[in-house]
C-alpha cells in the first residue's frame, strides 16, 4: 500500500504548480504560500472561574499544536475587566515549517469534520491581504484532547498568514489546501468591512 503524501511535499508537487496555472502567475517565487500559522487562546473563563493555576490550559494548547505556548501577559492594567499589568492573558503558539503543514492537514481533514454542526467555514474572515482568521469554540473536537481529563471547555483562534497580494489569492490557496468554504459563497470579503 503506497504512503500517502505529506500536506508539504503535495503542496511543492502539486498545489503549487496548479494554483500557478489557475491564478496566471509567471513567476514561481509570487505563488502564494502560507508562511506561519498562529494560534491563540484567551484565559478568560479561567478567570472568572478564579483559577489561579494555567498549567492545564498551557498544556492543552501544547497537545494541540505540538509546541509549547508562550504565555502573553497584559502590557496595561484595565480596572473594568479586572486586569492588572503583567497578569497573565493568554497563549500563544507560532508554527512554521513542517509543524505548519500537519497542523492545517490535521485542522482539514480532522478537526472540521469532528466540529458539531459544521457546515463550512465562511470566506469572509480574510482580512484584506490574504490572510485568514478561524475561531474554534470547543478545543475538545481535538483529538489529542481526552473529554474525560478537561476542567474547562475554552476556544482557541487560528490565524493563517499567507504571501497572497489579496483575498482572492488567500481564498484560491486555502482551497487548494482542502479548507471547506461554505457553498455558494463566491466571492472573499475583508472581515468587517462595511460597504
Amino acid at each position: 500500500m503506497a504512503k500517502a503524501m505529506k500536506l508539504k511535499d503535495r503542496f511543492a508537487k502539486e498545489i503549487a504548480p496548479q494554483l500557478q496555472k489557475d491564478l496566471g502567475i509567471k513567476n514561481v517565487s509570487a505563488i502564494p504560500k502560507m508562511i506561519k500559522v498562529t494560534v491563540n487562546a484567551g484565559l478568560g473563563n479561567f478567570y472568572t472561574s478564579g483559577t489561579k493555576d494555567f498549567s492545564e490550559f498551557a498544556a492543552n494548547i501544547a497537545a494541540v499544536t505540538g509546541q509549547k505556548p508562550v504565555i502573553i501577559k497584559a502590557k496595561k492594567a484595565i480596572s473594568n475587566f479586572k486586569i492588572r499589568e503583567g497578569m497573565p492573558n493568554g497563549v500563544m503558539v507560532t508554527l512554521r515549517g513542517e509543524r505548519m503543514y500537519d497542523f492545517i492537514e490535521k485542522l482539514v481533514n480532522v478537526i472540521f469534520p469532528r466540529t458539531r454542526d459544521f457546515r463550512g467555514i465562511s470566506p469572509k474572515s480574510f482580512d484584506g491581504k490574504g490572510n485568514y482568521a478561524v475561531g474554534i469554540k470547543e478545543h475538545i473536537v481535538f483529538p489529542e484532547i481526552n473529554p474525560d481529563d478537561i476542567v474547562k471547555i475554552h476556544g482557541l483562534q487560528i490565524c493563517i498568514n499567507t504571501t497572497a497580494k489579496n483575498n482572492d489569492e488567500g481564498l484560491a490557496l486555502l482551497k487548494a489546501l482542502g479548507f471547506p468554504f461554505k457553498q455558494g459563497a463566491a466571492k472573499a470579503e475583508p472581515s468587517g468591512s462595511k460597504n
